[in-house]
C-alpha cells in the first residue's frame, strides 16, 4: 500500500468515531464536545475557549517541511558523469600547477574553466527547475477564512479564525467563507457552495436534522455532498444564513485532510529522468573502459610516458562525456514548454512534459473541466413542444432557441404522451426546427425572470452574477435571447412574494399586469408567478377551463408567478398554457407532464416548473411577505403550467471532439465527479464516455466497499465515477497505476489536489481552478479547455521523439571524439588526432547548436495515430541503439581515416597541427550530416522537407559553420588555443567528402530499417525491447573479465612471450581482430533475422513443432 493510502487509512481510522458528526443530533453533538447544554444559546466562555486552544492548537494547517538549497544542489551534482568531470578537472588543475611550459599551463587552465562552467550551468538550471514549487499547502492555507463571527460568553464578537476551537458557535451569513468544519444547528434558507471541495456544481442546501445511514454502512462513507447538516472549512455561503458548532479545526478539517494527502503524496521521477540516469551509468562504464584501454595502448604500444598516457586516457574520458546532454535535454523541455504555453498549456515541472506522451488514461473532474461550470437552460418544454437552447450562443437573438421535440429524449422520439405525435408535429405556434419569436420567449420565461432576485453579471457572464446558479440559468437564457432582463424587472416590480425555502421548494412573486407580457385589461389585478416542482404544481390548477388568461377584464387582479422543484409543483396545477402561449390555456394533462418530468430527471437534468395564476388584488397585501399557504393552502389546484426548464451544467462543446481525438490516439478518458450518479451518466453519454464497452457508472461508496482486487477491476470497467471523495480519487488513480496505466488527472477544485499530485500527470484549470489545484499539478490549462490536453499530449509525444533525436546527435559525436583518440593510437598514430580543447569545444558547440535543431523539431506527420508510448519503453531502443552504433563507427572511421589519408600526402606538408585541424573539422562537419539525418526518424532526409519546417536548423548550422571557420582561421585562436593550423583546399575537399559519406550511410541505414519495419508489420521500439545489454548482468561481467585476461596475456612482458609464446599486437592486428569479430556477429544475427522472418511468414513455426530433419529416415519428412 502506498504512502498516500497509509495516510488515508490512518485518517479514516482516527475519524471513524470523531468525524461522524452528521449522524448525531444537536444535543449529541454538544455532549460529544463536552460542552454545556446551553452552548447553542451562549457559546463557550472565554476561559474555556483558551483552554481548548491549548488542547487542540490553532485553526491552521501544518506546513510541509521544504527542501533546503544545499540538498537541491547535491541532487544535481550526484551524478556519475559529473563525478568523472570533476576528476578530469582536478587532474587538469594539477597538471596546470605542475606545468613548466606557459602554453601547456594555459591549455590546462582553459580545460578546468570549461569543465567548471559546464557543471555550474547545468546545476543552476536543475536547481531552478526543482525550486518551482512546493506551495500546495500554502495555497490551501490561504483559502482559509481570516476571521469569524462567534458567540462567546453570550455575546457576538469577531475573532481571528485561527483562534477557533471545537465547541465554538459560529454565525454565518451570505458570502461568508466558512472558517472551520461545523455541525449546523440553525439554518434559514441556507446553502453553501462546495464545488471546490466536493465537485457539486450547485450549492448544497443545509438542514439541521441528523443524517440517517443504512444499517451496516459506516457513517464515514457518507459522501460529503450528502452530509447536509455540515458546513466545511474554505467553502462559501451562497444563500441564506445559519448558526453552526465548530467540530473540527486545522488539520482535522476536511480541507486539512486534503492538505495532509497533498503533503504525503510523493513526487515521482519521470521515466526520462530515470532512463537518463541509466544511460549515464552505461556511458560511465564505457568511458572508464575506453579511458583505460587508451592508457594501456598509449603506455604499452606507443611507448608514451606514464603521465602522458594518463593524459591521453583523460582526454578520451573528456571526449566521451556528454557535457551538454543535460543542457540540451533541458532545452528540449524548455522549447516544448514555450510552445505549449502558446497553446494555453502551462507546464510547471519541465520533465513532466514527456510523461504526456505515455499517458494511457486521463481521469478528469466533471465540473468546470469537462463541463462549463455554468448552470444553463438547455431546453424549455411546453404542452406540445420542446425548445432547445444553444447554451454556447454568444449572439443575443431569439434564434438561440430552436424547436426540437426530440432533443430531450433518450430514443429520439418526442416527449409527448400522444402516441400519434412525432418530431414533425405542428402543434404549437412554431414548426419543428423553427426558432420562436422574442415575444414568445419573453412571455414563456416571465415566471423565471420576474420570480427571481438574481442579478446577471456584465454582458450575461457568470462573473459578477449574484444568486442561485439554477435560477441564473433562466435569466441568462433570456438575456441571450435578446430580452432586456433588467428593464423587464423594472416594468413589473414585485408587489409581494413568498420567499423560497427548501422546506416547500418553491418561490412565488406577485406583480401588476404588464401588457406586453400579460395582455391588456389587467389594471385591477395582480399576476402571480409560481415556479416549483412540476409534479406538485399540477394538482393546483382550476378544474374548469377559462376563456382567456391574459385578456380583458383583469383591472382588479394581480398576476402571480410561481416556480419551484418538480416534486412539488405538478400537484398545484389544473391548466396549462397551450404551446407555451400564456393567453391560451387548456385543461392540465398530468400524465403528459409527469412523463416529461420523469424523462428529464432521469437524464440528470435539474427541472424547474414555471407556473402562473391570476388573483384579485384584495387577496394580496401589497408590500408584504406572504406565507407558503398563499400557494399551497388553497385546498385545490389553481395554477397554470407554462413550461418546464431543463437545466444542467453542459459539456464544453470542444470536449466531445477532444475526447474523440484522445480515443484515436489510444488514450482513454474517465470522469470523476462528486455529482449524483444519474447526472454523471447523462454527461458521460453526451461526452461519449458511456458506451457499450463502459455502459454504466460506479459511486464512491461502492468503491469504498471493494477489496483492492475488486477496485482494480472496477477502474478498468468504468469510465464514470460519481459521488467520489478526495480519497476515492486517489484510490482510482493508484488502482489504475497498479494496472499498468499511466494516469493523467485533471481538476480544478481543492478536492482534486491530492489526486493531481499522486497522478503521473496532474492537470489543473487556470481560470476556474483553485490555487491549491494549480500548485499540486504538473500542468495548468490557461483556457480551462479539455481540448488543450490533446495538443499537450501531441507535444509530449514529440518531446520523446526529440529527446531520442538529440541522443542520436550527441551520443555518436561524443563517442567518435573519444574513440578517435583510442583507435587513432591503436592503429598507429603517434599522438591523439584531437586535443582536449577541441573535444570540449565540440561537445559544447555541437550540443548547443546542432542539438538545438532537434530540440525544436516539429512533430512528424501521423504522431497522433500511434498508440501511447509503452510503459517501460527504453529511451534508447534497439533501433536507436543501432543508429547510434552506425553513427559512431562512421564518424570515428572518417576522423581517423582522414588523418591517415592526410599523412599519405606528406608529413612535411601536413604536420601534426594540420592533421589535428582536419580531424577536428571532419568530426564537426560530419556531425552536421548526423543532425540532418536525425531530424526525421520515420521519413527520409533525401527530400525537400529537409529545408522546411524548422528554420532554426539552418540558423544553427550557419552559426556552427561560422564558429568552425573562426576557430580554424583566426590567428592565435587556432594555433595557441586550439593547437591547429589553417586548412587548405585539399583538407576541405577531404572534409566535405567524409561529410557526404556520413550522410549517405546514415540515410541508407534509415531506409533499410524502415523497409524491414514495414515488411515485418511495423515493428518499432514500442514493441518489447530485446536488449543485448539487459536481462543478464553476468554476461558483461564475464566478458569484462575475459577481455581483461586477454589484454593481460597479450601485453604483460614475460607472460606473453615466455608463457603464451606470442608477441604484443599492433594496431593493424587489432583492426583485423575487431573486423572478424564483427563479421562473426553479423553472420550470426543475419541467420537469426532470416529464421525469424521465415517463421513469421509461415505462421510462426518454431522448434515446438514436429521436427523435420534432413536425416530423418521417413521420406515423407524430406523437405
Amino acid at each position: 500500500m502506498s504512502a498516500v493510502k497509509d495516510v488515508e487509512k490512518g485518517i479514516s481510522q482516527g475519524r471513524e468515531e470523531v468525524h461522524a458528526w452528521h449522524v448525531l443530533t444537536i444535543q449529541e453533538t454538544v455532549s460529544r464536545l463536552k460542552a454545556n447544554e446551553d452552548l447553542v444559546d451562549v457559546g463557550l466562555s472565554t476561559a474555556e475557549a483558551q483552554r481548548r486552544l491549548q488542547v487542540y492548537g490553532p485553526n491552521k494547517l501544518t506546513e510541509k517541511e521544504k527542501t533546503s538549497m544545499l540538498v537541491r544542489i547535491w541532487r544535481q551534482l550526484n551524478n556519475v558523469l559529473v563525478f568523472i568531470l570533476v576528476v578530469v578537472a582536478v587532474v587538469s588543475a594539477v597538471r596546470a600547477i605542475m606545468a613548466h611550459d606557459a602554453e601547456e599551463r594555459t591549455t590546462n587552465w582553459i580545460e578546468v574553466g570549461l569543465i567548471t562552467l559546464v557543471i555550474v550551468v547545468n546545476t543552476y538550471i536543475g536547481v531552478v527547475q526543482e525550486g518551482a514549487a512546493e506551495a500546495a499547502a500554502d495555497a490551501l492555507k490561504n483559502m482559509l477564512s481570516s476571521d469569524a463571527r462567534v458567540l462567546r460568553d453570550g455575546k457576538e464578537s469577531m475573532i481571528s479564525a485561527a483562534e477557533l476551537v471545537p465547541g465554538d458557535v459560529v454565525i454565518l451569513g451570505l458570502g461568508d467563507s466558512i472558517p472551520a468544519d461545523m455541525r449546523m444547528v440553525r439554518v434559514s434558507n441556507l446553502s453553501s457552495s462546495e464545488a471546490a471541495l466536493t465537485g457539486e456544481s450547485v450549492p448544497i442546501e443545509k438542514k439541521t436534522d441528523p443524517i440517517v445511514v443504512a444499517d451496516g454502512i459506516s457513517p464515514i462513507l457518507t459522501p460529503l455532498g450528502d452530509r447536509q447538516n455540515m458546513c466545511y472549512s474554505a467553502t462559501l455561503i451562497a444563500q441564506g444564513s445559519g448558526v453552526g458548532i465548530v467540530v473540527e479545526t486545522g488539520d482535522r478539517t476536511q480541507i486539512g485532510t486534503i492538505a495532509t494527502l497533498v503533503n504525503a503524496a510523493e513526487s515521482k521521477r519521470t521515466d526520462v529522468e530515470q532512463q537518463i540516469d541509466q544511460v549515464s551509468k552505461f556511458l560511465a562504464i564505457g568511458i572508464v573502459i575506453a579511458a583505460i584501454c587508451t592508457f594501456l595502448i598509449a603506455f604499452f604500444m606507443t611507448g608514451v610516458s606514464a603521465i602522458d598516457s594518463v593524459t591521453l586516457g583523460l582526454v578520451t574520458a573528456v571526449a566521451m562525456i556528454p557535457e551538454g546532454l543535460n543542457s540540451i535535454v533541458t532545452m528540449v523541455y524548455a522549447y516544448s514548454v514555450s510552445n505549449m504555453a502558446e497553446n494555453n498549456a502551462i507546464i510547471r515541472c519541465l520533465p513532466a512534459v514527456e510523461t504526456l506522451g505515455s499517458v494511457t488514461i486521463v481521469c478528469s473532474d466533471k465540473t468546470g473541466t469537462l463541463t462549463q461550470n455554468i448552470m444553463s437552460l438547455t431546453a424549455f418544454v411546453t404542452s406540445s413542444s420542446t425548445f432547445k437552447n444553444d447554451v454556447d450562443c454568444k449572439d443575443r437573438t431569439s434564434e438561440c432557441f430552436v424547436r426540437d421535440d426530440a432533443c430531450m429524449t433518450r430514443s429520439g422520439s418526442t416527449l409527448s404522451s400522444d402516441p400519434n405525435a412525432n418530431s414533425t408535429s405542428k402543434d404549437g405556434p412554431f414548426l419543428n426546427g423553427q426558432s420562436p419569436t422574442q415575444e414568445f420567449i419573453k412571455s414563456a420565461l416571465a415566471g423565471g425572470i420576474l420570480c427571481s432576485k438574481c442579478v446577471l453579471g456584465k454582458n450575461g457572464a457568470r462573473e459578477g452574477s449574484i444568486g442561485n446558479p439554477t435560477e441564473l440559468s433562466i435569466l441568462r437564457a433570456a438575456y441571450f435571447a435578446g430580452i432586456d432582463v433588467d428593464a423587464m424587472k423594472k416594468e413589473s416590480p414585485v408587489v409581494a412574494e413568498v420567499p423560497f425555502s427548501s422546506e416547500y421548494k418553491f418561490m412565488a412573486t406577485v406583480h401588476e399586469p404588464v401588457e406586453v407580457t400579460d395582455g391588456s385589461g389587467l389594471d385591477d389585478k395582480y399576476i402571480v408567478y409560481v415556479k416549483g416542482a412540476p409534479d406538485r404544481m399540477a394538482d393546483f390548477a382550476l378544474n374548469e377551463p377559462v376563456e382567456v388568461t391574459d385578456g380583458s377584464g383583469l383591472d382588479d387582479k394581480y398576476i402571480v408567478y410561481v416556480k419551484g422543484a418538480p416534486d412539488r409543483m405538478a400537484d398545484l396545477c389544473s391548466h396549462q398554457a397551450k404551446g407555451g402561449i400564456s393567453d391560451q390555456i387548456e385543461e392540465f394533462d398530468k400524465a403528459y407532464w409527469t412523463k416529461q418530468i420523469a424523462d428529464l430527471s432521469s437524464q440528470g437534468l435539474r427541472v424547474l416548473a414555471l407556473t402562473r395564476a391570476i388573483v384579485p388584488k384584495d387577496d394580496v397585501d401589497a408590500g408584504g411577505q406572504l406565507g407558503p399557504e398563499f400557494v399551497n393552502g388553497r385546498g385545490k389546484a389553481w395554477l397554470t403550467m407554462v413550461g418546464l426548464c431543463a437545466i444542467m451544467d453542459p459539456p464544453r462543446p470542444e470536449c466531445v471532439q477532444a475526447i474523440k481525438e484522445a480515443h484515436g490516439a489510444g488514450v482513454r478518458v474517465a470522469m470523476i465527479t462528486g455529482d449524483h450518479k444519474g447526472t454523471a451518466v447523462a454527461i458521460g453519454k453526451m461526452l461519449g464516455l458511456v458506451n457499450e464497452k463502459y455502459p454504466s457508472a460506479i459511486t464512491g461508496p461502492e468503491l469504498d466497499a471493494m477489496s483492492n482486487e475488486e477496485l482494480k477491476e472496477a477502474v478498468m470497467a468504468n469510465n464514470v465515477f460519481a459521488r467520489a471523495s478526495p480519497q476515492n480519487k486517489i484510490q482510482i488513480v493508484e488502482a489504475l497505476q497498479a494496472q499498468g496505466q499511466v494516469c493523467g488527472m485533471t481538476g480544478d477544485g481543492v478536492n482534486d489536489a491530492p489526486a493531481l499530485k499522486a497522478a503521473d500527470m496532474g492537470v489543473a484549470m487556470g481560470q476556474e481552478g483553485t490555487d491549491v489545484a494549480r500548485e499540486a499539478a504538473d500542468m495548468i490549462l490557461a483556457d480551462d479547455n479539455f481540448a488543450t490536453i490533446v495538443v499537450a499530449i501531441k507535444e509530449g509525444r514529440n518531446v520523446w521523439d526529440n529527446l531520442r533525436k538529440v541522443l542520436l546527435i550527441n551520443t555518436p559525436i561524443n563517442n567518435a571524439q573519444g574513440l578517435s583518440v583510442l583507435f587513432g593510437l591503436l592503429f598507429g598514430l603517434p599522438t591523439s588526432p584531437l586535443n582536449a580543447i577541441q573535444i570540449l569545444y565540440s561537445n559544447l558547440i555541437c550540443a548547443t547548436t546542432l542539438g538545438f535543431v532537434c530540440a525544436v523539431e516539429p512533430a512528424e506527420d501521423g504522431i497522433m495515430k500511434l498508440p501511447p508510448r509503452r510503459v517501460g519503453k527504453s529511451l534508447i531502443g534497439r533501433y536507436l541503439f543501432l543508429r547510434i552504433i552506425v553513427g559512431t563507427v562512421t564518424l570515428t572511421g572518417c576522423v581517423v581515416g582522414s588523418v591517415f589519408w592526410l599523412r599519405t600526402l606528406g608529413l612535411g606538408k601536413y604536420d601534426q597541427l594540420a592533421q589535428s585541424a582536419l580531424a577536428f573539422n571532419v568530426l564537426d562537419f560530419g556531425a552536421i550530416s548526423v543532425t540532418l539525418s536525425a531530424r526525421f526518424a520515420h521519413n527520409s532526409s533525401f527530400s525537400t522537407r529537409i529545408f522546411r519546417g524548422n528554420k532554426w536548423c539552418w540558423i544553427a548550422i550557419g552559426l556552427f559553420v561560422t564558429s568552425q571557420l573562426a576557430t580554424t582561421y583566426i590567428p592565435g585562436l587556432n594555433t595557441v588555443v586550439f593547437q591547429m593550423s589553417p586548412m587548405d583546399g585539399v583538407q576541405w575537399g577531404i572534409t566535405l567528402l567524409f561529410m557526404t559519406i556520413v550522410f549517405v550511410i546514415m540515410e541508407t541505414e534509415k531506409y533499410i530499417r524502415i523497409s524491414i519495419s514495414h515488411q515485418s508489420g511495423g515493428i518499432t521500439d514500442n514493441d518489447a525491447e530485446k536488449w543485448i545489454f539487459r536481462g543478464n548482468k553476468w554476461c558483461w561481467i564475464a566478458i569484462g573479465i575475459f577481455v581483461a585476461l586477454q589484454l593481460a596475456t597479450t601485453y604483460i612482458p614475460g607472460l606473453n612471450t615466455v608463457v603464451f609464446q606470442m608477441s604484443p599486437m599492433d594496431g593493424v592486428q587489432w583492426g583485423i581482430t575487431l573486423l572478424f569479430m564483427t563479421v562473426v556477429f553479423v553472420v550470426m544475427e543475419t541467420e537469426k533475422y532470416i529464421r525469424i522472418h521465415i517463421s513469421r511468414q509461415s505462421g510462426g513455426i518454431t522448434d515446438n513443432d514436429a521436427e523435420k530433419w534432413i536425416f530423418d529416415s521417413d521420406p515423407t519428412n524430406d523437405i
